[in-house]
């Protein structure tokens, strides 16, 4: 699979602001970064740093008046998805280290809150087989409308109100993963068919050894995918941090298959 990626962001400031952005694709074993290109029309430097746990990269720019970023890239995809079911579940004594952060609560993903709605629902399941109806419950449960969430929304708000857009159905999986005893991260990516076209929330489940892809809104399937960092929440993964104030005059986001 060959993913063609275009993103525009341009955004106005009324002064000097610090802005890290998150949007190019990661470099990674099961994703392969055939061409990309990041412009940032800016007067100041800018530096790259690395993203959460290694995967993908940061970058920092100085904003003044005005910042403009485009992003195109060309990703090849290879990689495996086996059925979630066929994954066991590792006891979190036996946990690696780097998954630890991810079995916890953290700001948007208040997973403590959610352990005794866990057991009275799906008491009894482990490993794949919890994944599974837990994704399912969020897609079935949870209605895709942005009426209802705000960047303040956490995963107990999306319970609640029942409805979200992508980075309120990956909070809610992530967190009642992370009540089952499943560490979950949140995922940056960029996906086809995601309707509306935009940066997209998914998320990743530590089952069997190994991180596996899991979209719980439908609308991308794991093989087709492209990461761009990881991280506890909304708060790691964010296209766009401002450490000051900013108003959008425009962004679009596509993502399209190409043929091999």
């Amino acid at each position: 699979m060959r993913l063609s990626i275009d993103a525009y962001l341009d955004y106005g400031f009324p002064e000097r602001a610090d802005v890290l952005l998150q949007i190019e694709a990661a470099a990674l074993l099961d994703q392969r970064l055939e061409q990309q290109s990041l412009v940032i029309e800016s007067d100041n430097p800018i530096r790259a740093v690395s993203g959460e746990d290694g995967i993908g990269q940061r970058t920092w720019a100085t904003a003044e008046h005005r910042l403009v970023a485009h992003y195109r890239a060309t990703v090849r995809i290879d990689r495996a998805t086996p059925s979630l079911a066929t994954l066991p579940h590792t006891p979190a004594g036996l946990l690696p280290s780097h998954t630890i952060p991810y079995l916890l609560p953290s700001r948007y993903c208040e997973s403590h809150r959610f352990d005794h709605f866990l057991r009275r629902t799906f008491g009894g399941l482990r490993g794949g087989d919890l994944a599974i109806v837990l994704a399912e419950w969020v897609r079935a449960n949870i209605d895709y409308d942005g009426a209802g969430s705000d960047g303040r929304s956490s995963a107990l708000d999306t319970f609640a109100e029942r409805r979200g857009v992508c980075r309120d159905f990956a909070h809610l999986l992530v967190a009642l993963a992370r009540a089952g005893e499943i560490p979950a991260r949140c995922v940056a990516a960029y996906a086809p068919g995601v309707d509306p076209p935009d940066f997209h929330a998914v998320v990743e489940l530590w089952l069997g050894g190994a991180w596996h892809l899991v979209d719980p809104t439908g609308m991308a399937h794991p093989d087709e995918i492209a990461r761009v960092c990881v991280g506890r929440d909304a708060t790691d993964i964010a296209f766009m941090t401002i450490f000051g104030s900013a108003w959008l005059q425009q962004q679009r986001v596509s993502v399209t298959r190409l043929s091999d």
